[in-house]
């Protein structure tokens, strides 16, 4: 640990209990679903878009008292046993709609439980106890929003696609640590001489930018894998489409279709 990082968590430290974390915005909560569904076979990709506005308002919608467990674990740093079985039993409830043929209303469950690999993705809301000082978060969110259209869409981990439902628990143990060891970075460069650094100062040379876009295609991968976990253990069509090692969304913020294959030339997002 640097001089600099032990003099700043001294300092947050003596600033008091941790601030409740933040989430990704919904606009990147949005384009992350949307770069997720690239990695899913067409059919589930195709009933997830039919379904988008619906899976983003009910992932907004996610259960207090696991949203609890959760802030509770990521302030402490560690998830623990009980909080990985709510996590698992909240997953069922989609499993089991799909089992009984509801299947809108098993998909807006099943897209919905994006919520978990995302925020565990999120290296801001894995920092930890004690946070960062206000103003941060804002900052580095702001920043991501920014920088979306430069961010290339990386496949993080390819075995997670094809993990086995007994994995998925580890699986979000693991991706909780990786995200956690890059929390350090955005306290590093977005916290200078007592002030929050302006979002604006910043561009794809900063350390801030690595670390946005590692969190990113990670949870866009984490994402695909937990849905496809999910999908697969009803029988579902388990078909994976093409994927090239680095990709950009060709999808618009506006709705597009789920289904296009990307190129080995990327293009930006459109604004």
């Amino acid at each position: 640990m640097t001089k600099r990082l032990s003099l700043l968590l001294a300092l947050l430290l003596a600033l008091g209990p941790a601030r409740p974390a933040a989430a990704w915005p919904s606009s990147i909560m949005e384009q992350l679903a949307r770069d997720a569904r690239r990695l899913l076979p067409k059919s589930l990709a195709m009933l997830m878009y039919q379904h988008e506005k619906e899976i983003i308002e009910e992932a907004q919608r996610f259960p207090p008292d696991l949203a609890q467990l959760m802030a509770a674990d990521l302030a402490s740093g560690k998830l623990q046993p009980e909080t990985l079985a709510a996590l698992q039993q909240h997953a069922q409830g989609a499993v089991d709609l799909l089992k009984e043929k509801k299947v809108s209303a098993g998909i807006v469950q099943l897209g919905a439980l994006l919520r978990i690999p995302a925020d565990l993705a999120d290296p801001v809301i894995t920092a930890g106890e004690p946070g960062y000082p206000s103003g941060v978060t804002r900052e580095y969110y702001s920043f991501v929003e920014q920088s979306l259209p430069k961010i290339p869409v990386v496949l993080d981990d390819a075995a997670a696609l094809r993990l086995r439902r007994d994995g998925l628990s580890s699986y979000w143990l693991r991706l909780h640590g990786r995200s956690r060891g890059d929390a350090p970075v955005i306290l590093l460069e977005m916290f200078r001489n007592g002030r929050v650094v302006d979002h604006r100062t910043l561009d794809y040379r900063s350390p801030v930018f690595g670390v946005a876009s590692l969190a990113y295609s990670r949870a866009v991968t984490s994402i695909a894998a937990t849905w496809l976990v999910l999908w697969r253990s009803v029988g579902g069509d388990a078909t994976l489409m093409p994927v090239p090692d680095q990709r950009r969304a060709r999808e618009p913020l506006v709705a597009a279709s789920p289904t296009a294959s990307p190129t080995a030339s990327p293009s930006p997002r459109t604004p």
